[in-house]
């Protein structure tokens, strides 16, 4: 049975662990409302550019569509796959389900593609990948320290030239959307080549563009791309901060639960040693008389 002193100790840290897990979600409360501004500005914009992609592909001829090369879809042979994940851990299971995700989508399409490539946005997802004997391609480092959308140009830019060059005929995002501060969903999007749907309600009759309408798309395909990653990042980015708060939040009622249940032993022990010092003091007092 631990000693008085142990359990003294014991609650102690627990207290002390209590404290810094109820700090670090006061500061994840604070860094999700930002982040949740982020990405609640940014969906309007996203959508109404997609919508917008959309209506000016739909009415494009082949001809014009081809033009494009980003548009264009071709025989996949090689993929590659960007997981996004965070720098930091402790976030429950933010970084795990998104890992499990990318080996799950390896193994899935190992006979689908001749090549699987992985590239990394995020040090927790490079270490897990690695502790799972998975080679990336490459790790696009200092993205979380210091979020802007010219890092999500920059990594646009550079997946757009490897589907442009050839290297590799596809591309998939993988990344947590945000849904709430307690909702997160795994969510794996084609990012190369560019999807189009019909947009709703469009009609037969066409518009006069001006610049012309490959000049458009040529625009408008790489802002899109630009903006997907940007989104991707965002998204990321707060279910990471609402994943942290609600796992600081779980540990700092497990840690009360734990500090009441070790003040009870305690309490219990002590109670014991005292009756235990009162029985040698009555049993020497007989002895005496």
């Amino acid at each position: 049975m631990p000693s008085l002193r142990d359990i003294r100790r014991r609650i102690g840290s627990v207290k002390s662990t209590q404290q810094i897990t109820k700090a670090m979600k006061m500061v994840a409360a604070a860094k999700l409302r930002r982040a949740q501004e982020a990405i609640t500005k940014a969906r309007p914009y996203a959508t109404l550019l997609e919508q917008s992609l959309n209506r000016i592909a739909s009415r494009a001829g082949t001809d014009e569509t081809a033009a494009h090369p980003l548009l264009d879809s071709r025989p996949v042979k090689k993929v590659e796959l960007v997981v996004i994940t965070s720098d930091r851990g402790l976030a429950g299971g933010f970084n795990s389900n998104v890992v499990r995700r990318a080996q799950r989508f390896l193994v899935e399409n190992a006979d689908t593609y001749e090549e699987i490539s992985v590239s990394t946005i995020g040090r927790k997802g490079r270490d897990s990948l690695k502790a799972r004997k998975v080679v990336t391609r490459k790790d696009y480092t200092g993205v979380h320290a210091q979020l802007s959308f010219e890092k999500a140009h920059e990594i646009a830019g550079e997946l757009s030239e490897r589907f442009l060059s050839g290297e590799v005929d596809a591309v998939f995002l993988l990344f947590n959307e945000f849904k709430s501060a307690i909702a997160q969903v795994v969510r794996l999007k084609q990012f190369l080549p560019v999807e189009t749907a019909p947009a709703e309600g469009t009609a037969s009759v066409d518009f006069l563009y001006e610049p012309s309408r490959s000049e458009l798309l040529a625009d408008i395909v790489p802002r899109h791309l630009d903006v997907q990653v940007w989104r991707a990042l965002l998204d990321s980015a707060a279910s990471e901060h609402g994943a942290r708060m609600t796992a600081m939040e779980a540990a700092t009622k497990n840690a009360a639960e734990m500090i009441g249940a070790l003040s009870l032993q305690y309490n219990r022990a002590r109670q014991a040693y005292i009756t235990k010092e009162l029985s040698e003091i009555v049993s020497g007092a007989e002895s005496l008389k």
